[in-house]
């Protein structure tokens, strides 16, 4: 049961505004957006630090019920009347908060479960021991014996269904018959929203397929998908994946290149002859493709320090690594000489706290300014002109942040950047960073909570997101302040392989190349190419 919620916590050429491409201010003004009437709103986090359920575990004396039974919880104050009316089938995300989350705020967990047939329930694609959730009753539990002979067992306790489609209650993981974690949880089905069609105002063109991995980024060159995947204990290896797009309403998979103890790939970008992925286990691969549907390894980077790198960003000749660890910093490299990066400087953020959970996630780029994503930190704005004294100018941070992804807009002299995190409850946030020391919060797009968005890329005045299990959609941002959805497409589907087996699962990445196309990334399915609006 911990891997329900101690699941992984688990971005091309110039693609117009927002994109990191270097361009004079007075180019950029040009674009026709009205930010229109704006209010500054109060940011109140994603999530909020308050109990999910009325229920608890009983005090503990001589008498009591073993630990993580359904005797040993208080559900006095529950509506388990309620629970009769849950739909409890197919796949759910899991939000755990610690009973002290006020004390320990960075204890708030995420994860799936899946009920399928037959009564039983699935947790990262491994049975449970047991399930009873039927009329008045949600307990799910799982127990047995850890390699030092101490017992252990994780439950669910069901207290309420607000609706059909979600529950709310009780977690504990007990060891050797005491209580060792206590939370509340809340779970949430996957479905479609409410009277929406797979599609409207996309048109998927192709699609092709990655057999094994977590699919998690994708770039565009020399007319081929450069696709990378992450390991994963069900789902298999992951690599590296080249298509030929030839032809586009049939993408031609051409080359696979995996490595054993080195397949945890997360981003990939390209610049002339070279093409660079982000490995966990060796930092800045970087492969030579003048042969575009051949890929050859030429060196990894830094030389001789093995880094955990999350994600690239290239920008002219400057190409910027986000790494994790051993050391949550930002790498600077000349990439002049595409296929010989030269590093340049390091940036790690002073704020971060060795006890909070944060790392450079993402990035943007204009010209010296670097827009850093650093989860718990925020997003940072750096100057960079000087790689080897970089200077923080400003930054914004809200509550509980997991700050991922961000797009900018340089109009009507305001500079608006649009902001992601990566969580329970995430969403788009719009910000007035004009002042780089007092930004705004001027508008937001949210949907359900139990789905969060990943990435996002910037084409004119439509914001295209990558929001995982509601699939790709597109918002008309030319208003900041009042957001507008105009388009989506619903790739998540539960029969794909490895659904259900992460929180973060369905449409995860994209690129809009100018070249009239949108090419996505989902998790299962592999590589979607949509006709650009």
């Amino acid at each position: 049961m911990t891997n329900v919620v101690r699941g992984a916590l688990v971005a091309s050429l110039c693609l117009g505004i927002g994109s990191g491409c270097s361009r004079e201010v007075a180019d950029v003004v040009e674009v026709p957006v009205n930010q229109g009437p704006s209010q500054v709103l109060e940011d109140h986090g994603d999530w909020a630090p308050e109990p999910l359920a009325a229920c608890s575990l009983l005090p503990r004396d001589g008498a009591a019920a073993e630990c993580g039974t359904p005797e040993s919880f208080d559900v006095s104050a529950c509506e388990l009347g309620s629970l009769t009316g849950l739909d409890a089938n197919g796949h759910f995300t899991v939000h755990v908060l610690e009973k002290n989350i006020r004390e320990l705020p960075n204890s708030h967990l995420t994860g799936a479960l899946n009920f399928v047939s037959g009564g039983q329930v699935l947790s990262g694609g491994v049975p449970l021991s047991e399930a009873r959730v039927e009329g008045s009753t949600f307990f799910i539990t799982n127990y047995g014996t850890l390699p030092d002979g101490r017992t252990f067992r994780s439950s669910f306790m069901g207290c309420k269904a607000p609706s059909p489609s979600r529950v709310t209650g009780c977690y504990v993981t007990c060891l050797a018959g005491k209580p060792f974690y206590e939370a509340t949880f809340e779970a949430e089905k996957v479905q479609r929203r409410a009277g929406e069609e797979e599609a409207s105002g996309l048109t998927l063109v192709g699609e092709g397929v990655v057999p094994q991995g977590i699919v998690a980024d994708v770039f565009v060159a020399k007319e081929h998908a450069y696709v990378v995947s992450l390991e994963h204990a069900l789902a298999g290896p992951g690599g590296l994946y080249v298509f030929d797009l030839s032809d586009r309403t049939a993408p031609r998979l051409v080359s696979t290149i995996t490595y054993p103890g080195d397949s945890y790939w997360n981003g990939v970008w390209a610049k002339g002859d070279a093409l660079y992925v982000a490995s966990a286990a060796r930092g800045l691969l970087v492969f030579d493709i003048s042969e575009p549907a051949n890929p050859k390894l030429l060196r990894s980077l830094p030389d001789g320090r093995a880094i955990n790198a999350h994600t690239i960003h290239g920008d002219n000749n400057r190409l910027y690594v986000m790494s994790a660890s051993p050391t949550p910093e930002t790498l600077i490299f000349d990439v002049k000489n595409e296929r010989e990066p030269v590093l340049l400087g390091r940036y790690a953020d002073p704020s971060v706290n060795p006890l909070v959970a944060s790392f450079p996630h993402d990035a943007t780029s204009w010209g010296p300014r670097l827009f850093v994503n650093h989860w718990a930190a925020g997003l940072l704005v750096l100057d960079v002109s000087d790689p080897t004294n970089v200077v923080k100018k400003g930054e914004y941070v809200y509550p509980r942040a997991t700050s991922h992804t961000n797009r900018w807009h340089y109009v009507n002299n305001r500079l608006i950047v649009f902001e992601g995190g990566e969580d329970w409850g995430a969403h788009v946030r719009a910000l007035d960073m004009t002042d780089l020391e007092n930004p705004v919060l001027i508008g937001e797009y949210r949907l359900s909570p139990g789905v969060s968005i990943h990435n996002m890329e910037l084409k004119g005045n439509l914001l295209y997101l990558a929001h995982y299990q509601h699939g790709v959609r597109v918002l008309d941002v030319s208003r900041p302040s009042r957001m507008r959805e105009v388009a989506h497409f619903n790739t998540w589907r539960g029969t794909d392989r490895a659904r259900g087996t992460l929180f973060h699962d369905g449409a995860i990445g994209m690129r809009v190349p100018d070249d009239g196309h949108v090419y996505v990334i989902d998790t299962s399915r592999g590589l979607l190419i949509f006709e650009e609006l």
